[in-house]
């Protein structure tokens, strides 16, 4: 059976560089990419912080891509420059008008570049944060220092996923181990589709307290 762990380099470069010129949020005439043992290294600039985040969600999209090392550049120029204080009002007022998005959140700006500070209970918070700011015009780049201050107790989390896996579809999770490590989730076993890897990905990200996961999962063609 065809294994995407297969695909030569040359072949999955094709498929990053076709993609990025399908998805289009992407100014693909001013992005390169390179392979070298599924790992791929996106080059280029481009005019915005969302678009440089689009490039590097396409290029993940792509089947046999093991990871992507994202060295765009963010060169604002002519119409989406704005001040550093105009980007800091935007920011408060988009985080304020996020229902997901605690009220204790603070955001710096400096040269373009957004610093959230602050604690949330869930990832999904943390991430709900990062995204508000990301799509806002003039924006560099976002440094999201945000913690999460739940403590993670390990048996109750690793419950918790195994009992999300079980929930889904797909699969019944029994191929999956969960291992909590402090607040570190790391995943491993075969699933039987990426699909079954987001959503086990996604499972481990809604437990709580959780900083970081460790996806070592494998597709089994």
């Amino acid at each position: 059976m065809y294994n995407l762990f297969d695909k030569k380099d040359t072949q999955i470069q094709e498929d990053v560089i076709n993609e990025l010129k399908w998805d289009p949020s992407v100014t693909a005439t001013e992005i390169s990419a390179t392979s070298h043992d599924g790992i791929v290294t996106l080059r280029g600039t481009v005019p915005h912080y969302f678009e440089k985040l689009s490039a590097e969600e396409a290029a993940q999209r792509v089947g046999g891509v093991r990871a992507v090392a994202d060295e765009i550049e963010v060169n604002i120029m002519g119409s989406f420059e704005r001040s550093d204080e105009d980007i800091a009002n935007a920011a408060a007022n988009a985080l304020e008008w996020n229902f997901a998005v605690p009220r204790e959140i603070k955001v710096s700006v400096e040269k373009g570049m957004i610093t959230l500070k602050g604690e949330t209970e869930w990832q999904y918070q943390r991430s709900a944060a990062e995204n508000a700011v990301s799509h806002l015009m003039g924006v560099s780049g976002v440094s999201n220092q945000i913690c999460i201050k739940m403590i993670a107790k390990p048996l109750d989390v690793k419950e918790r996923i195994e009992d999300a896996l079980r929930r889904s579809a797909e699969n019944d999770g029994r191929n999956i181990q969960v291992e909590v490590k402090g607040d570190r989730i790391v995943l491993s076993g075969t699933v039987h589709s990426y699909a079954e890897v987001e959503k086990a990905r996604l499972a481990a990200w809604n437990a709580p307290g959780i900083l970081s996961v460790e996806n070592n999962l494998k597709v089994d063609h």
